[in-house]
């Protein structure tokens, strides 16, 4: 009952056309912000509401190391917890940690061979089965299409859905659509997209591409917390 609590009152299913998944399996998303917006804090409540989805979530990252990615997720559940005034933070954090991986690479040494070869030996050894893949940290100045399309053909072949960090600079301009700079060259490989859009005190959260385009609703970051929330 805590887990369907939590999920039915996370305002990030609003931004899904059914109300639960903004990626078909094989899909990938994008958040584009600039520096310091908010894109991890988001990456991490997309994980976190997949878990207690039972969903398994791989989150590679390629700038921090897997301690300090923990804490991200301590810390954005404690506060979800606080939110919603859930009782038992610590049985249920208990419950949903099985599902979830943390890998690590350095950003230089991140190839679709590498990757391919530590996800083979997670499912081939029946360590993890990853459902949801979130990485956190790779470049996209300028984006590698070869290193996208080889992973976007790992995510099909195995069957989940992948969510990026995409960093966005105040002076590039967006294309004709209002995607960022840095994701245009290779929109066509992402289904969804969503950008964190600082407007004076608040964070708004706008989704470019994918979700509901009809009567969606306003959401925004908190920026004290990081948190979604509706209006």
């Amino acid at each position: 009952m805590l887990k369907n609590d939590l999920i039915l009152r996370n305002p990030i299913q609003l931004l899904a056309s059914d109300g639960k998944n903004m990626l078909p399996d094989g899909g990938f998303g994008a958040i584009t912000a600039r520096a310091g917006v908010g894109k991890t804090a988001f990456l991490v409540q997309i994980a976190l509401n997949s878990q207690l989805e039972g969903k398994n979530v791989l989150h590679i990252s390629l700038n921090d190391p897997a301690k300090k990615v923990d804490l991200w997720y301590k810390e954005v559940f404690r506060l979800l917890a606080e939110q919603y005034q859930v009782q038992q933070i610590n049985q249920l954090w208990e419950a949903i940690l099985p599902h979830r991986f943390i890998m690590t690479f350095r950003a230089e040494s991140f190839t679709v061979p590498v990757f391919d070869e530590r996800l083979s030996d997670l499912i081939d050894q029946g360590i993890f089965y990853p459902q949801i893949v979130i990485i956190d940290g790779l470049s996209f100045e300028p984006p590698d299409r070869d290193l996208l399309t080889g992973l976007k053909l790992s995510a099909k072949e195995h069957n989940f859905r992948g969510w990026f960090a995409v960093r966005s600079h105040r002076h590039e301009a967006p294309d004709d659509d209002g995607i960022p700079a840095p994701l245009s060259p290779v929109m066509d490989l992402f289904e969804a997209a969503i950008q964190l859009q600082p407007t004076g005190k608040e964070i708004n959260v706008l989704s470019l591409k994918g979700g509901k385009e009809e009567n969606q609703p306003e959401l925004f970051l908190d920026p004290s917390t990081m948190l979604i929330k509706d209006k």
